[in-house]
Parts: C-alpha cells; sequence; structure tokens
C-alpha cells in the first residue's frame, strides 16, 4: 500500500496528462453515486461540511475521497479542504493507496476545469483573469496555461495583498502576472475569467465580459454561495457542468439561472456530452461561454489512478 503526499501529488501531476486522464473517464463514463454532504455549523458562526464520493471504474479500481470544507480555515491558516482519497484494486478489493486530499483535489479541480476550457475556450485563449487568490488559484492558472497559450494573468481579490502575494510568486520571464484592484476593468480583458472563491454575492458580472470570454465557475458548491450574476448566464445563453448532480439543484451558480428561466433544462450540457460529442460545445470566436464545476468521484478516481499509477512507474 501505498500513501502519497502533498509531495508526491505536486510531483507526479503531469497537468496535460491528468487532464487526459479526467477526459478519457468521461469519455467511457464511470459508476458513481451522488456526493453524500454532512453539514454543521462551527464555533465561529461559519459552517462546516463533510462530503463523501466513491465511484468505480469497471475492472480497474474503485475508491472513495473523504473530505470535509471549512471556508473559514483560510483565516486560520489552514487548508479549506482536509481529507484524504482511498484507492483499490478494482479486481481483487486489495487497498492500493491512500492519498493527501487537499494536494489531489486541489490538481482534480483545475484539471476538470481544464478539461471544460479545452473544449470551451477559444484555442487564441491569451490572458486570464483569476478571480480569488486562495489555495487553489495558482493550480487554476497552471492547469488552464497548460491547454491554452496564457502569457497574461490578472488576479483579483478581495485582499489586494493576497493577490500581490500570489502574483509576485507566480510572475517569470514570458508569463506575466500581476494583481489588479478593478475587476471590471481585468474582466474586459480577458480571454478566460476562473473564478474560485467562496462568495455568497456574485462578484462577477456579464456587462463586464468579452466577446468570446470563457468563464469558469469552481467555488461555489451550495445553493446560498453564487460567483457570477444573472448577465453572465443571460449573455451566454447556455449553461455547461461538469455533473448534473453536482451542479444542478446544488449550486446557487446552476440553481437561480434555471428558477429565473434565463436558461431552460435543454440549455445546459454536461462534460459527458461535451467529451462524447453528443452536445455541441463553442460555436463561434465571439460566443461567450459558461463552464460550473461541481466535482464528482469519477473525477477523484481518474487522478488517484493517474497518481497511484506514475508512483509505481516512478
Amino acid at each position: 500500500m501505498k500513501f502519497l503526499d502533498r509531495e508526491a501529488v505536486h510531483r507526479l501531476a503531469d497537468y496535460p496528462a491528468v487532464i487526459d486522464a479526467i477526459a478519457a473517464v468521461y469519455a467511457t463514463g464511470c459508476d458513481a453515486v451522488d456526493r453524500m454532504i454532512l453539514s454543521q455549523p462551527t464555533a465561529d458562526g461559519g459552517q462546516g461540511d463533510f462530503l463523501m464520493q466513491p465511484a468505480w471504474l469497471r475492472g480497474r479500481a474503485f475508491g472513495i475521497k473523504i473530505a470535509n470544507v471549512f471556508p473559514g480555515n483560510q483565516e486560520r491558516g489552514l487548508p479549506s479542504i482536509l481529507g484524504a482519497y482511498v484507492l483499490f484494486d478494482g479486481n481483487t478489493g486489495e487497498l492500493l493507496g491512500c492519498i493527501d486530499g487537499p494536494a489531489e483535489t486541489n490538481v482534480k479541480t483545475a484539471c476538470n476545469s481544464a478539461v471544460a476550457s479545452r473544449l470551451l475556450a477559444r484555442p487564441d485563449a491569451s490572458t486570464m483573469l483569476m478571480m480569488g487568490a486562495g489555495e487553489l488559484a495558482p493550480y487554476l492558472i497552471a492547469a488552464h496555461a497548460s491547454i491554452r497559450p496564457i502569457r497574461h494573468v490578472l488576479i483579483w481579490n478581495r485582499t489586494t495583498e493576497k493577490a500581490k502575494a500570489l502574483a509576485a510568486r507566480l510572475n517569470k520571464p514570458g508569463f506575466e502576472v500581476e494583481a489588479v484592484t478593478d475587476p471590471s476593468a481585468a474582466a474586459a480583458q480577458a480571454d478566460l475569467v476562473s473564478c474560485a472563491t467562496y462568495s455568497a454575492e456574485p462578484i462577477l458580472k456579464g456587462e463586464w465580459l468579452k466577446e468570446g470570454a470563457h468563464v469558469d465557475l469552481v467555488g461555489s458548491y451550495r445553493p446560498d454561495l453564487r460567483e457570477s450574476d444573472d448577465d453572465v448566464v443571460r449573455k451566454a445563453g447556455r449553461l455547461f457542468v461538469d455533473e448534473r448532480s453536482s451542479t444542478i439543484g446544488v449550486s446557487g451558480d446552476v440553481i437561480e439561472p434555471l428558477e429565473k428561466g434565463l436558461v431552460q433544462p435543454d440549455d445546459v450540457a454536461d462534460l459527458f456530452e461535451l467529451v462524447q460529442g453528443r452536445k455541441p460545445g463553442r460555436r463561434s470566436e465571439r460566443e461567450i461561454t459558461v463552464f460550473k464545476s461541481g466535482g464528482g468521484g469519477h473525477q477523484d478516481l481518474a487522478v488517484a489512478m493517474f497518481l497511484f499509477e506514475r508512483s509505481v512507474l516512478h
């Protein structure tokens, strides 16, 4: 049995290859059950969520992610996502490995968004706006930059100092990263906008978006959380999600547009349909596309299998 800690996950996670591994599971399908969540209030007046996500890829492997989300941990200097992934052999049930949960989750979430961007963002997308400077932000920037010619990254965060610190860490010759204080001006430049916050109120407005932009919404995982306003979806006219069960009826960024009739159920397509060619992706260079990530056990299993198999080879 192998244990892959944070350092091992980072060493083994070749982003383009991980993106391919996740896309392959969308292409073949995977047996998974809906995410199970238990929620309780915390002593500081916030909320903690305990999540379990099992999945089984027939003939290969099965596993479960056991994780918790405590948004208030960011103020304590702790990761907001903690937990572990446990992987088993799909033919014998043998325990294969245990993987650091936060590291696996960050790689999985970022690469899953990149699966969508590879299908929906313009091929020439070169400027990215990252809204949020938390622990997931550098992973999202790296994943998107691995599949699109991103050369300029703008980082906006409510706490500007965090945006400046992340920009200083990532900036390098040929890859310009800068902190910004005006999200509207930044969005007007961006070919790709990625949002990774726990915001209850929209931080991205549709009126800011340029023609042809792709929007990647990652943070809102509950009905009371929302990162985009009505105009974002209204301008797009369609909505893409990774998996229906983790987004429809779950995320405020999906619930409200559907309830308000901004999009109809037939206007929603998931990544299984996109990857398998059953629904069309981007239809023109000027189209605005919107993707909402909700997560899913199939994504975690794909990443866990990739990391374990790569660890055996290395």
